[in-house]
């Protein structure tokens, strides 16, 4: 087949490569920076079997608007190109916020070898060992799978704004929700529309399913520390600390929901704890220092992290806030409009804007009597924010590939 793909940068060579490598002739076009591939222009005069393109893509991209060609997504296509070559159990994990806590948490109580594929990086399990960073970029999922596949091992995977359809299983770890592709299409009704490609796909606390999709509290109840879990034979419950930080109760319950369905025993999940980045409490000296840094950082769980910061340090302590978004390939931003508003509710007495998104207005977002600067980078604020603090709090609320 004589084959288009569109976006180079957002894993669109990778899958170029591996259908290349199946014997398809294939073209590249860079939609975004025109610097990989054939122009536009000269993919217009061409005729394609198949047009290969990034659900994020705006529908009115001349090369998608003028299609005659049939059009796959990126997710689609790496279902295709894995075929029957996937391993088992393959569980997809996509959402707004939560996804790499619930990935952890299911692939806590895997057994044996296993990949366990999420944005803090491509990690071989039962070692840890790393094999990677790649992102989360549909696309990312082909060595994943294919080295899982390799091993006779499971693998857990995030997955950016869908499913690819080639697992077992699927989780939607929350039905928050946002515009993409040029503000044309809705986050949550793309993740359900692929959500149909699975033969099952658990879905969050008191959300209605339809088809084969779950509910998770059809399986799990969770009543202050305690999970009580029932499914087709299998009942029980454990208790845990971390189901009374929001952060961490709904992706413990979507594993937990997840493993019953996979016929795996959930009650191990007492024993999880914190990871890094996902409102994680440590002191530093005097200081309280919380850390809510990671691709689904956003003002709700950086008044969270404000919130667990003031129970643990005392609220007449100062606070450092380090707010922002790193420069990167985040879809969903973190808009300054809402960190001002965050700002102005809480007062904290330090500020430290993270990333050039919020340079220009940062005096207007930051306002009078709070003392505030600006810098690139997470670990440039948190060791500024260390380096000035003797005492009280530093929360840590940047949006970052963790």
């Amino acid at each position: 087949m004589h084959i288009l793909v569109l976006d180079t940068i957002h894993g669109g060579r990778v899958i170029a490569e591996a259908l290349q490598a199946r014997g398809h002739s294939v073209d590249m076009v860079d939609v975004y920076r025109g610097q990989a591939g054939i122009s536009p222009e000269e993919a217009l005069r061409n005729s394609y079997d198949l047009i290969v393109a990034p659900v994020h893509l705006d529908p009115a991209y001349p090369l998608l608007e003028r299609a005659i060609s049939p059009v796959i997504s990126h997710h689609q296509a790496v279902k295709w190109i894995l075929g029957p070559g996937v391993p088992h159990p393959f569980i997809e994990i996509t959402g707004a916020r939560g996804k790499t806590t619930t990935a952890h948490a299911l692939a806590h109580l895997l057994g044996g070898p296993g990949i366990l594929h999420t944005s803090k990086g491509t990690h071989r399990y039962p070692s840890k060992a790393s094999h990677g960073k790649f992102g989360i970029t549909p696309a990312s999922l082909i060595d994943a799978a294919s080295h899982a596949y390799s091993i006779q091992g499971w693998m857990v995977a995030e997955i950016s704004l869908g499913f690819a359809g080639a697992g077992q299983l699927g989780i939607l770890t929350s039905m928050e929700t946002y515009s993409f592709a040029a503000k044309k299409k809705d986050a949550v009704e793309e993740k359900m529309r692929s959500a149909r490609s699975l033969p099952c796909v658990i879905l969050p606390p008191g959300t209605k399913g339809e088809g084969t999709m779950i509910s998770a509290d059809e399986i799990v109840e969770v009543k202050g520390d305690t999970c009580r879990f029932g499914w087709k034979g299998m009942q029980g419950e454990f208790s845990s600390h971390l189901f009374s930080n929001e952060a961490y109760r709904v992706p413990l319950t979507l594993a937990a929901a997840a493993a019953c369905v996979l016929g795996i025993d959930p009650a191990p999940l007492a024993m999880f704890g914190l990871l890094e980045g996902r409102l994680n409490l440590s002191k530093v000296g005097k200081t309280v220092l919380v850390d809510d840094s990671n691709s689904g950082t956003c003002a709700a769980t950086a008044r969270q992290a404000i919130r667990l910061a003031r129970q643990e340090a005392g609220s007449g302590d100062p606070l450092t806030l380090v707010i922002g978004k790193e420069d990167g390939a985040i879809c969903e931003g973190f808009p300054g409009d809402e960190i001002a508003t965050l700002i102005r509710q809480e007062a904290p007495e330090r500020v430290i804007l993270v990333g050039s998104d919020y340079r220009h207005d940062a005096a207007l977002m930051i306002g009078q009597g709070i003392r505030a600067s600006c810098c690139d980078t997470l670990a440039e604020g948190r060791d500024l924010a260390l380096a000035e603090c003797r005492r009280g709090m530093v929360v840590l609320a940047v949006k970052t590939w963790r």
